[in-house]
């Protein structure tokens, strides 16, 4: 993170804190924040970092928790000194009770729409919010009253303190939701706060990132070498381009081949990181990960049995190179965000994608430049970066590959077939520019055979099932409206062409309650 605990980043950026108290949309706050070109940060509610001169502002984050309970999630808000605050929902409700106010239990259910039925514009978190202007409520309890510290700014009909401001302090707080599509001036009422009460100058653009991203490797890293797992994934991609663009060949790059890929994916990403100049070495090692899943078929066990065979060859190709001091990896910031836990002072610091874990004997210190960004601002990078579109435009691919998409035991025949379905899915998609239209799209693999008939034959062939959704950034997701004659055509080239498959299904099913991938 830009933190004075991590030495990545040369100059510290104005930044907003985000205080989090365990609301969903608590990672969509930080991304409008950003949307202004004003970086931000997240924190759990009782893990507040030292609040120096770089921080400009603080939001209360919302929370499925009633303030009125006991146990709920609670802040000293004398801590966060004489700085802009706005609270939302949950927090402003907090702002709300702390301050002898009254939190009582709505009396009608407060969820979805409203319209603002009063505003006072002289209020500077106001500005250009229109009268009538309609808002995303999302709440069980309501703030009957206020002390006398506090004016109401706003309400809806039903609502009557929707917004309030403490008297002479730059303190707000609000009863909807400004961060979600449906508040459809709320991303004004963000640039009030952020920009004009709290002062920020919008300059965290994704150049200033590159040059100072760059700058901080150069120094952090010096003459070490880097060596570093390359997946073809986005993320990857633009971590390794960035440590290459600041030590060169100091980075070793290594694109391992576990037999789960798309089809011709490791020759084609190989030669694209050549192109690139990265130094890499592609290892094949397929039948390592064959024989590691062999007679497996419970998910978890499956996804072990890759992390613990892709830990076993990086370790090894790395102790190939002498002198390593460091570990390059992609994670990004959600990953951080989602290691820290909300409920309690530990924080479990889950597996990367492409690592897992690393053995004690490698005893590298890990670099990870994209640990500040989300996945659309990463992409924002590498387009700063020139990096190729067809890399930044990919849609996301599991850690193990197809290694899930296939439910059961693996073989190479399973992975084969899998291979030659998503193959002729993906393209299709490009063929007709839907592609870009979808979040991620692949195939999975059944383990069902049914009865078809193909000419006077009647076959007992096994099951594939598409799947194609529409999503921001994977943590919720639409299944995608695909046209029924695109869907008609995809199912009769795969069942022509695909030796072993004689059905073809559509996946319908949305995130929650369902996930994205099937296992």
């Amino acid at each position: 993170m830009f933190s004075a605990a991590n030495p990545l980043f040369l100059r510290m950026p104005e930044q907003i804190l985000i205080l989090d108290f365990g609301s969903q949309y608590t990672q969509l706050i930080a991304r409008r924040v950003r949307e202004l070109n004003v970086y931000c940060e997240i924190h759990p509610y009782n893990h507040l970092p030292a609040l120096t001169r770089d921080i400009k502002g603080v939001i209360l984050s919302g929370s499925p928790c009633s303030v009125r309970d006991a146990g709920s999630p609670d802040l000293d808000l004398g801590l966060l000194g004489a700085l802009p605050v706005l609270g939302v929902c949950y927090g402003a409700q907090l702002l709300a009770h702390k301050s002898g106010g009254t939190v009582l239990p709505s009396q009608i259910r407060e969820y979805g729409r409203a319209k603002l039925t009063t505003v006072d514009h002289h209020v500077d978190l106001l500005k250009e919010i229109s009268l009538d202007s309609q808002v995303w409520m999302s709440h069980s309890d309501t703030i009957a009253s206020l002390s006398d510290q506090f004016d109401v700014i706003a309400s809806t009909p039903s609502v009557k303190v929707a917004a309030f401001k403490k008297k002479n302090a730059s303190v707000y707080g609000i009863q909807f939701h400004p961060e979600v599509t449906h508040s459809l001036e709320g991303k004004n009422l963000l640039r009030n706060f952020v920009v004009h009460i709290c002062g920020c100058a919008q300059d965290w653009t994704p150049d200033q990132f590159v040059e100072s991203t760059i700058a901080t490797l150069q120094k952090q890293l010096g003459d070490d070498k880097v060596v570093m797992a390359l997946s073809g994934g986005v993320d990857s991609t633009v971590a390794a381009t960035l440590i290459h663009k600041a030590i060169g060949k100091n980075l070793y790059c290594i694109f391992v081949d576990n037999g789960l890929l798309r089809k011709g994916e490791f020759e084609q990403v190989l030669a694209s990181y050549r192109h690139m100049g990265l130094n890499i070495k592609g290892v094949d090692a397929k039948d390592q990960f064959y024989q590691a899943l062999a007679n497996l078929s419970e998910p978890e066990a499956k996804r072990k049995a890759i992390g613990k065979t892709f830990i076993d060859v990086f370790d090894q190709e790395s102790h190939r190179i002498t002198d390593v001091k460091w570990l390059g990896q992609g994670t990004i910031y959600p990953d951080v965000i989602e290691s820290v836990s909300v409920k309690g002072p530990s924080a479990t610091i889950k597996s990367h994608h492409n690592v897992g874990g690393l053995p004690a004997t490698m005893k590298l210190k890990v670099v990870e430049p994209l640990n500040t960004l989300f996945k659309d601002e990463v992409r924002l990078v590498g387009k700063t970066l020139g990096i190729d579109p067809l890399i930044l435009g990919r849609h996301p691919f599991p850690g193990p590959g197809l290694g899930i998409r296939i439910l059961g035991e693996i073989t190479e025949e399973k992975v084969r077939i899998l291979q030659n379905v998503d193959h002729l899915f993906i393209a299709a998609l490009r063929k007709h520019g839907l592609y870009e239209k979808v979040w991620q799209a692949g195939a999975v693999l059944l383990p069902v055979y049914t009865v078809g008939v193909m000419g006077d034959e009647r076959t007992y062939e096994r099951v594939v099932a598409l799947r194609a959704v529409v999503s921001v950034d994977g943590m919720t997701a639409d299944w995608a409206h695909l046209p029924h004659d695109f869907l008609s055509d995809v199912s009769s080239d795969i069942i022509n062409q695909v030796k072993g498959v004689n059905r073809v299904v559509y996946d319908i099913s949305s995130k929650p309650p369902a996930t994205i991938e099937w296992e």
